[in-house]
């Protein structure tokens, strides 16, 4: 009889597992800029059955999590809720956005304030400068860690597992300038540890550039970072690179 409850856990386990699977899937099929998508559409950007979309939306309308338009589905308010709820760091932004404001000011570029999670950095807030090239980075975007500035930050100042989880993941090419090399990346995250400055150049896109700086914790280990973004022919990195270091130490020590 145990054999058989065993039996009946795993597959009630693998049957909620595939569920949530394609929720999941449906959630993260709007991408920025979506309004409101079709049936047709959501099936074809999940690779699911029409019939099964219908059936899961019809339960995520329910719950508030989805809201229809006319024949067209849309994120619901519900959701938003909730992403106000998980965002565990809500505190940092905060405390990090009268640094952030000066910074931009002070160079007329874009700032990012950022975190790891898993391979790689979520912007939790960006303040985009007059200045600066128009960036791919959102407000809860994600990007590899590896390829940017922030991301390179927090590596230096993270526990040697995190360091080898990334690499063990794969280095991938995000422009023709990223580090996708896990010897140079190692050595490049031993200079940051050293001088409290990762610099990225063209890594994440041609022409532009970044400086970043981590927030660390009582025991030196980074939870964020903060860096400024611009053109490669009109920031120079050097020069912003001790504001972006003030900056990060002042809100670290707010922290």
């Amino acid at each position: 009889m145990r054999a058989a409850g065993r039996n009946d856990d795993t597959e009630r386990t693998g049957a909620d597992g595939l569920v949530a699977a394609r929720i999941s899937a449906l959630l993260s099929a709007f991408r920025p800029g979506d309004d409101a998508l079709g049936v047709s559409e959501l099936a074809r950007r999940t690779g699911l059955a029409k019939s099964t979309v219908h059936r899961l939306t019809g339960h995520l309308v329910a719950t508030g999590l989805l809201e229809r338009e006319g024949a067209a589905l849309r994120l619901g308010l519900k959701l938003f809720e909730i992403g106000q709820l998980a965002v565990r760091r809500r505190g940092l932004v905060e405390a990090a956005r009268p640094y952030l404001a000066d910074l931009r000011e002070a160079t007329r570029n874009t700032v990012h304030l950022a975190v790891l999670e898993g391979t790689e950095v979520v912007y939790l807030d960006i303040l985009r400068g007059p200045d600066a090239p128009s960036l791919p980075s959102r407000i809860g975007g994600r990007f590899p860690a590896h390829a940017t500035g922030v991301g390179k930050a927090i590596l230096a100042f993270s526990p040697e597992s995190v360091v080898t989880q990334v690499i063990d993941a794969g280095l991938p090419r995000v422009s023709v300038r990223t580090i996708t090399a896990a010897g140079l990346l190692r050595r490049q995250l031993a200079k940051i540890h050293g001088e409290g400055i990762a610099f990225e150049r063209e890594e994440s896109g041609v022409g532009v550039v970044c400086a970043a700086s981590p927030l660390l914790d009582a025991h030196g280990v980074a939870v964020a970072a903060l860096s400024i973004s611009g053109w490669a022919n009109r920031m120079h990195t050097n020069r912003v690179a001790p504001a972006v270091r003030t900056a990060a130490l002042a809100l670290s020590r707010t922290l």
